[in-house]
C-alpha cells in the first residue's frame, strides 16, 4: 500500500508538470506544489482512539498538534470550467507524530482527493476560494474515504506565478478513519492560454491574433510607433500625429505627405498642399505667373489688354485696335466717318447699263477698304439705286446686280463676307429730282451703311 501510494503522489507530479498550462478564462490550468500540515487535535471527533479537543479548538496550535513533512509534500492540478470553477486532484503525502495531545511512532500519511474549487473573485489579484470534494486517504497502510471543505486564498506575485495558502476539513466516513485538518501552502502557477503571435496577449482577448501588437491596441500592431493602431493609420509605416491619421505632414501645412503635392512646401489644403504667393487660386507651380495674380484660364497670369482699350483681349474683338467697351473693344463708326465712306461709295462707276465696275473707280475702292479695315467687327450692307428712267422692274434687278458687284470685290479684297449684304433699292430712295440730267446722276449711286 505504502509503494502504492507513493506512485499515486508521483503521478500527480507528472501529470501536473506534463500539463502545465494556466487557470482563469486565460489560462486554465493551475498546478500548485508545497508543504502540507495535519492536524488531527481541532476535530471534536468523540470516536477518535486518541483524546483531542473540541472543534476548532486550538486550530493554530502549531508547535503542539501540527505534523509538518519538512519537504514538497503535496501537488495538486485544476483546470479551470467557467463560472469561476475549476476541477481537479491533489496528491499529498505526510508523516504522523502527534495525534492529538499523544505522540505516536511516526505514521506514514497518503492522500488523493477529487476537488471542486470556486474562485470568489476573476481575474484578480488576490483571489479567495472554496474548496470541496473528495478522497481517499492512508494512515500507516489503514485506508478510508473522506467528504472534504476548505477555504483557501491564492495571492498572484504576476500573472502566472502566485502563492497558495488553505485549510480543509476532512471527514472520514469509516470508525477506523482518522478525521483531520488539513493546511497548505505553496507555490502556484497558472498557464496554459493560446498566444499564437507571442505577443503576451491571449488569443482569447488578442484583436489581431496572429499579429504580435501591444496590449494598449488589443494586441494589434503599431509597425511605426506612432501611437496608432495599424487598422486606424492611413501610414501604417510612416509615423505621423493622430491629428493626421497616423501620417506624416513634412512641410506642417495640415495636409498629410501622402496627400500632398508639394510636400517639402507649406502650402494651402485647396490646392493639394501647395503654395500659391500671389493668391490667384493657382498653385505656384501650375503658375506662369506666380508673383501676379491672373486667373486659371490663363495660367495663373492677368489677361493682357494690347490696345490698352480697357477691354480685356479675352473679351477683345479688336484686340489690336484701340476701341470702346460699349462696341466689345472696336472702334466705333461714327457719322463722320459713315459720312466719308459714302462719299467714296458714291463715286464708284459702272459701265452704262451694266453692274460692271469701270476701271478707274479702283482707285476710290482703296479708300473704302481702309476705312473698313478700321472697323474689323462693324457689318455693313452695300445699297444700289438707279434713276427712273427705263422699266422699274429693270431697275430694281440693275440695283441688285450693282450692290452685289460692289460686295464681292470688297470680298475677293479681304472683307469678310459675313460683315457685308447687299440689297437693291431700284428707283424707289431717290436722293435727287429724276427730272434733271444732275438729279438722275446723284440717284444712280452705291451707298455703304453700318448695321446697326
Amino acid at each position: 500500500m505504502k509503494q502504492l501510494s507513493r506512485l499515486l503522489v508521483v503521478g500527480l507530479l507528472v501529470l501536473g508538470f506534463n500539463n502545465i498550462q494556466a487557470q482563469d478564462e486565460n489560462n486554465p490550468w493551475q498546478i500548485s506544489i508545497g508543504v502540507n500540515a495535519i492536524d488531527v487535535y481541532p476535530t471534536n471527533d468523540a470516536s477518535a482512539a486518541y483524546p483531542t479537543g473540541t472543534l476548532f479548538s486550538e486550530y493554530f496550535n502549531v508547535n503542539d498538534h501540527w505534523n509538518i513533512l519538512p519537504s514538497l509534500s503535496y501537488v495538486s492540478v485544476s483546470k479551470y470550467v467557467g463560472d469561476g470553477f475549476s476541477i481537479g486532484a491533489r496528491g499529498s503525502l505526510n508523516r504522523i507524530s502527534k495525534l492529538g495531545d499523544v505522540s505516536v511512532d511516526d505514521l506514514s500519511h497518503y492522500a488523493v482527493d477529487g476537488t471542486i474549487k470556486y474562485n470568489l473573485r476573476k481575474n484578480a489579484k488576490l483571489d479567495p476560494f472554496i474548496e470541496v470534494g473528495g478522497g481517499y486517504t492512508w494512515v500507516d497502510e489503514i485506508g478510508a474515504g473522506t467528504v472534504n471543505g476548505g477555504l483557501g486564498l491564492n495571492y498572484w506575485f504576476t500573472d502566472f506565478i502566485g502563492l497558495t495558502v488553505q485549510s480543509s476539513y476532512k471527514h472520514a466516513f469509516e470508525d477506523y478513519g482518522v478525521k483531520h485538518f488539513q493546511h497548505m501552502a505553496g507555490v502556484s502557477i497558472r498557464f496554459g492560454g493560446t498566444d499564437t503571435d507571442g505577443d503576451g496577449i491571449y488569443d482569447k482577448d488578442d484583436a489581431c491574433p496572429e499579429v504580435a501588437g501591444l496590449e494598449a491596441f488589443n494586441g494589434c500592431p503599431d509597425s511605426d510607433g506612432d501611437g496608432i493602431e495599424d487598422s486606424k493609420d492611413s501610414c501604417p509605416n510612416q509615423a505621423g500625429p493622430a491629428e493626421m491619421n497616423g501620417c506624416p505632414d513634412s512641410d506642417g501645412d495640415g495636409v498629410a505627405d501622402k496627400d500632398d503635392a508639394c510636400p517639402n512646401e507649406a502650402g494651402l489644403p485647396a490646392l493639394a498642399g501647395c503654395p500659391d504667393a500671389d493668391g490667384d487660386g493657382v498653385a505656384d507651380k501650375d503658375d506662369d505667373c506666380p508673383s501676379e495674380a491672373g486667373p486659371a484660364a490663363n495660367g495663373g497670369c492677368p489677361w493682357p489688354d494690347t490696345d490698352g482699350d480697357g477691354v480685356l483681349d479675352k473679351d477683345d474683338q479688336c484686340p489690336d485696335v484701340a476701341g470702346t467697351v460699349a462696341n466689345n473693344g472696336c472702334p466705333e463708326v461714327t457719322e463722320e466717318v459713315q459720312k466719308q465712306l459714302n462719299e467714296y461709295a458714291r463715286t464708284i462707276l459702272f459701265d452704262t447699263g451694266k453692274a460692271s465696275l469701270k476701271t478707274e473707280s479702283v482707285s476710290v475702292f482703296v479708300d473704302i477698304i481702309k476705312i473698313l479695315n478700321e472697323y474689323p467687327n462693324a457689318k455693313f450692307t452695300v445699297e444700289g439705286h438707279t434713276d427712273s428712267v427705263g422699266s422699274e422692274k429693270l431697275n430694281q434687278q440693275l440695283s441688285e446686280k450693282r450692290a452685289n458687284s460692289v460686295r464681292d470685290f470688297l470680298i475677293k479684297e479681304g472683307i469678310a463676307a459675313d460683315r457685308l449684304t447687299a440689297v437693291g433699292y431700284g428707283e424707289s430712295r431717290p436722293i435727287a429730282s429724276n427730272n434733271t440730267r444732275a438729279g438722275r446722276t446723284q440717284n444712280r449711286r452705291v451707298e455703304i451703311n453700318l448695321v446697326k
